[in-house]
């Protein structure tokens, strides 16, 4: 019987052309800091088209870089860059450790450069090839905050001025050192601001009293025109989280974000039996085995999964067509740490999505824009992605090489009497 030369290289497309065009021929990690860190994926095919994914992993940048370089790079070369859906089924079915945040980000920039390159060969965009647009445009919202009612109140209204219809507002609470979501930078903002992480203080009696406090003088300046969004992150217990649900609902907020941590996910009904105020969850979450009872159990009404998180466009696809069976809508994290590749791929995604909600939206320093070049646009509350075939991002080597990596951690929260607490 003659050898097949199977053995010989196992990555081998199907094809017996050698020189098939769609063969991917080199693949490389670009890690670097314009402004803060992001990991990007570059794979190039035979006939020089390359396509781009983030891999980022927001204080463990590093962590997806090795998992990358030594793992899933090897297994790239030679195969055919046009079978996503089997590529993906490889990286996650026959890594046999599967999902987790360092093997599903490495999945996600795979996949997401594998859809770019795919848009290049066909002179379509991505969304041309999840099946068109759903929507002109896709809402996205803001973070506001300030260290008190005042001044959150104050950069609400700079973002109705900049013509965002949806904003998220976090305030300082009066003895609770570094509360979530108060940044120096009121624009761009970033968590992620020492070598070593930084100690916050928690306390959840004063919160429960001063966070309704902002959102009823809120309504009162604004009216209830403007959707208006908070982030617990995963601070309270879920008698909590209802109790403070419940004292929102005269508020009508648009969502009531990660009240409790996910891992329990029971412990949403019993928010559920306190509180109408709408509840998303999932940006930490990895796959859709995270989110299937949320989800099938209506105990949520937005899913915060990312293109990035959640294994790339591929998977996040099969997670939005479950959730629209119990009619729960996509509310995609988009944090300073999501690099413009992964906004542009969740764009396509939010215009495709039949289910959308909303779309977070952090704006970028302009650091990183002079890496990252896009064809999306910001216009009256809403971000537009253009026609440029793939995913409509590229990167500028040459630029990404003057920011060396920096590191930088996390936070972390303890309560007042020093036990760690969720950050």
């Amino acid at each position: 019987m003659p050898d097949s030369g199977l053995s010989k290289n196992e990555n081998r497309p199907l094809s017996d052309n050698a020189a098939d065009a769609a063969t991917i021929v080199d693949a490389k990690v670009i890690v670097a800091c314009p402004g803060r860190n992001f990991v990007t994926l570059k794979i190039t095919t035979a006939d020089g088209i390359y396509g781009l994914g983030d891999a980022t992993l927001n204080g463990r940048e590093l962590a997806p870089v090795a998992y990358l370089e030594n793992h899933v790079i090897p297994n790239l070369i030679g195969k055919d860059a046009r079978r996503i859906e089997d590529i993906w089924q490889f990286l996650y079915r026959g890594a046999y450790w599967r999902r987790g945040p360092v093997t599903m980000r490495a999945v996600a920039a795979v996949d997401m450069a594998l859809w770019d390159i795919k848009g290049k060969m066909l002179g379509a965009p991505v969304v041309d090839l999840l099946g068109g647009r759903s929507r002109d445009s896709v809402m996205v919202y803001g973070h506001a905050n300030g260290g008190d009612i005042e001044q959150t109140t104050d950069e609400v209204a700079r973002y109705i001025d900049l013509g965002y219809k949806a904003v998220r507002a976090q305030t300082g609470v009066p003895g609770v050192r570094g509360a979530y979501g108060v940044g120096r930078d009121k624009m761009y903002y970033e968590p992620a601001d020492a070598a070593l992480p930084r100690e916050t203080l928690w306390a959840t009696a004063p919160y429960l009293q001063y966070a309704p406090k902002l959102f009823e003088a809120l309504r009162a300046k604004f009216g209830f025109d403007v959707h208006l969004l908070h982030d617990v992150h995963h601070r309270l217990t879920p008698i909590e989280a209802g109790r403070l649900g419940r004292a929102l609902e005269p508020y009508s907020l648009f969502w009531m974000e990660d009240p409790t941590p996910a891992e329990n996910q029971d412990a949403f009904r019993l928010i559920r039996e306190h509180t109408t105020t709408p509840i998303a969850v999932g940006e930490i979450f990895n796959s859709i085995w995270d989110c299937k009872d949320l989800i099938q159990h209506q105990l949520i009404d937005f899913i915060r999964a990312t293109v990035l998180g959640a294994g790339g466009i591929t998977h996040l696809k099969r997670i939005a067509d479950f959730a629209s069976v119990w009619q729960v809508r996509t509310g995609c994290h988009g944090a300073t740490d999501l690099s413009p590749v992964t906004m542009s791929a969740a764009l396509h995604f939010d215009s495709w999505a039949p289910n959308f909600g909303i779309q977070e939206y952090m704006r970028h320093t302009p650091e990183t824009d002079a890496v990252f070049s896009t064809d999306y646009a910001f216009n009256d509350g809403a971000l537009v992605i253009g026609d440029t075939p793939g995913l409509g991002v590229d990167i500028d080597e040459k630029e990404a090489a003057k920011h060396p990596y920096d590191p930088k951690q996390l936070p972390i929260a303890r309560l007042e009497d020093g036990t760690m607490w969720n950050w």
